[in-house]
This record gives C-alpha cells, structure tokens and sequence, in this order.
C-alpha cells in the first residue's frame, strides 16, 4: 500500500516525532514543569491526529481507486490530489486502466455500429452456464425478422423456430445451408445461413450469419448495371463530345461569307474525324448488340482435336508473325456437345488475349490442353506473359472493359456469355508467372 519511500519516510518521521513528544512530556512532568508538560502532550495529540487523517486519506483514496478499477468505473476525479507524489503509481495505474477501458469502449461501439449498417442479420449467442443466452443481436437482424432484441435464447426460439431448430439440430455446431424464413407471418424468403462456434478467453460464442439470397443477386445486378452504365457514359461521351465541338466548328466556318483554301481543309479534317469517331461509335453499339442478341447454342457432337485444329489454322498467320510456339498437348480424342461456331470464337478470342499478353516477351508460348473429369470437360489455355494485375481481375469479364487502346472489350464477356449459355463457367488463374483461362463444360463424356 505505502510503496514509496517518501511515504515511509513521512509515516516514520511523525512516529518518532510522537516517541519524543511523550518522552519529553514525561520529563517535563517529573520535574515538576506541568504545565509544560501539558502543552508537550497537546502537541503529540496534535501530531497522532494528523497521522491519523493522513493514514486514512489514504487508505480511502486507496480502496476508492481500487473499487473503481475492479467495478470499471473510471468517472472518479482524482485531480487534487495528483500533486501528491504519494499516490503517483496508484494514479498512473488508474489513468492507464481507465484509458484501455476507454479504449475497448470505443471499439465496442464502432465494432457494433459496423454490425447495425451491414445488410447481413448478425446475432452473436453466448454460452453462459448450460444455457445460451444473446450476446449481440444487430439492427438488421431485429428489423428484418420483426424480431425484439430479447436476451435469450428460449424467447428467439418462439420468434425464429425454423431458424434454431437447424442449429439446434447440429448442436450449436458450425453450420453452412439455406433456410426458408417467413418474413411477417406472410411472404418467406431463402437466406443463406452460416454459423460458426468459438471460444475466447474461456468463454463459448456461436455466431449465425443471415444474408438474403435475393437481396445478394439484386446487390450483384445494380452492381453490374452501374458499371455498365459507367462505360456506356463513357464510351458515348468520348465520341459525342468531340463530334459536336466540331459541328460547332464547321458551323462558324459555313456562315462565312467566302471560304479560303485552309477553310476547306479544315472542313475535310473535321469531316474525316466525326467520320472516324462515328465508325468507332458504330462498332460501340454493334458490340454492345452482340452481347445482348447472343442466339441460343445449336450443340452437336464434335471432335475436340477437329476444332482446337481449325482455330489453330484461323490463328496461324498472326502466330507466326508474332514467333509464338503453341504446345497442343490433347491427345485423347473427345467427343464434346457444342455449338461449334460459338466455341470456337471463345477459342480465338482467348487465344488473342495471349497473344496481346506475350507482345513484351522474347519466349512466347502458348499451352492448349484438356482433361475430363466425371462429367466436367476442362479445356485450358495457358501462356507466358506479363498476367492479369489483382487490381483488374475482379472486371476482366465485365463489358466493355479494356486495358489496350484498340481494344472493344467485349471478348471476355462473350466469351464468358457463350459458355454459359452452354451450362458451363470460364475462370482465369495466374500460377507460377503464368496465365491460365479454364473453360468447364458440363458433358457426357463419350
């Protein structure tokens, strides 16, 4: 408790002082000063009453600012008595605990205020004795459900049977399925529902995650449309933009009186560059109608070797004169169910994304290969080149999206439109410094 040095030296001094005091009163009495004596004995009453005050000051500054820290109340002020370099490692104690508290509280209300705007139903269970009770319930799990922010677990069961009959059914275990809820007793709605269990500081967490499986797709589709919209805007503007400012150009030239020669050049090139960007806006909305009108797959049995053959002699000319080497390593004969025509533009289109890729290298190789596996047909192109950067990999399939200059952006997304439409998916990779484009059909395999 008197942990420093100073207050010991304090506490002995007035002892001592107190011994004196009595001994010299003692004296003083024998040799018949009583008065004398009597003053010496005030003055140690005097000194025993101070030690008396000091001692239980600071016993009581003691067990308040221990009280505090074990009941985490830190609104005690103890500013009066910070010049009282006694209490200094008490105080610093103190200051330090009520800051990590003041700390912890203020992530626990960014942490909660983060869980009350996410569009995702959050309630946070925790185990208390043999029963579970609720840690956290957010806003959004409340609102959506129609559900109060009960404490425990018994009173969610009534609101929300079909939701704790699945996680009682797996023991408060880890959880990943989807559920049908009804939503105000009148429409149901399907969620995707994953929970997990965890224990922390010797305390048991179960954590349940709802998200809304229309509320995702039609997040994912606004998300898709604006992105659209974004280079639709663009693309218009860039060619619209510069048309009209030389509409207003040759307007200003034609209400001349007379033309000159340098006019009339000036007519021409205007007249080539709307033209240009004309033909460049034309191309815009052809791709953009090739995207939307993409007819429905006319599939037929045909020879994979027969078609990788027939898009290799398509790309010949631009792979010789790019020196790119392309190692064909299918040598199983498959049957696979296509539309010919659509997979063979896939084909090319990705061939002549790996020709772009391999236009700063010296080694240019380009892989073809297949596997079957089950009922899944794999056929992947792989080259050498520079890959995809992690900021870009996430919109290489969006539409209209380009990283060269001449490009039209729509090679992907047809791509990936065309083997969809054949019930299949394309991905890309980037292993080892290379790039991999993987085409997945679903297939009876023959």
């Amino acid at each position: 408790m008197f942990k420093t040095l100073q207050t010991y030296k304090l506490l002995f001094l007035r002892l001592i002082l107190i011994v004196a005091g009595i001994e010299l009163s003692i004296y003083f009495f024998k040799i018949r000063l009583l008065f004398t004596g009597i003053f010496g004995l005030c003055i140690v009453f005097l000194i025993v009453r101070e030690m008396y005050f000091y001692v239980r000051n600071f016993v009581l500054i003691y067990d308040k600012t221990i009280a505090s820290i074990l009941q985490n109340d830190f609104s005690s002020d103890f500013s009066k008595h910070r010049f009282n370099r006694s209490y200094n490692d008490l105080f610093q104690l103190y200051e330090t605990l009520k800051n990590k508290e003041n700390e912890q509280i203020s992530k626990d209300i960014i942490y909660r205020s983060i869980l009350n705007n996410i569009e995702t139903a959050v309630v946070i269970l925790q185990k208390q004795e043999n029963e579970w009770s609720i840690f956290l319930m957010n806003d959004y799990f409340s609102n959506h459900f129609n559900v109060p922010k009960v404490s425990k677990w018994k009173y969610l069961k009534n609101q929300l049977p079909a939701l704790c009959e699945i996680i009682e059914e797996d023991d408060f275990h880890e959880v990943k399925t989807s559920i049908d809820i009804s939503i105000n007793k009148q429409s149901r709605q399907t969620f995707v529902l994953q929970a997990s269990r965890t224990e922390i500081f010797e305390q048991d967490y179960f954590i349940v995650l709802l998200d809304s499986i229309q509320n995702v797709v039609e997040k994912k589709e606004k998300d898709a449309w604006i992105n659209l919209m974004k280079v639709i805007s663009h693309e218009l503007l860039n060619s619209i933009t510069p048309i009209r400012s030389i509409c207003q150009n040759l307007q200003d030239l034609v209400e001349q009186d007379s033309l000159s020669t340098e006019d009339l050049e000036d007519i021409k090139t205007s007249v080539e560059t709307m033209l240009r960007r004309s033909d460049h806006l034309q191309k815009f909305v052809e791709g953009y109608r090739k995207l939307a009108m993409l007819p429905s797959p006319k599939k037929e049995k045909i020879e994979l070797q027969y078609l990788i053959e027939n898009v290799l002699q398509i790309m010949n000319p631009l792979l010789r004169k790019d020196n790119i080497e392309v190692i064909n390593s299918i040598t199983h004969n498959y049957l696979i169910n296509v539309d010919q025509q659509q997979l063979e533009q896939v084909l090319i289109n990705l061939l002549t994304n790996s020709i772009n890729a391999l236009s700063q290298n010296d080694q240019k190789q380009i892989f073809i290969s297949a596997e079957a596996k089950e009922n899944r047909f794999f056929i992947k192109i792989t080259d050498n080149g520079k890959g995809i950067e992690k900021e870009i990999e996430d919109k290489i399939f969006l539409p209209f999206f380009t990283t060269r200059n001449e490009g039209a952006g729509i090679g992907l997304t047809l791509s990936k439109n065309i083997v969809e439409a054949h019930g299949g998916y394309i991905l890309n990779k980037n292993e080892k410094g290379k790039t991999t484009f993987e085409i997945c059909l679903v297939e009876d395999i023959n």
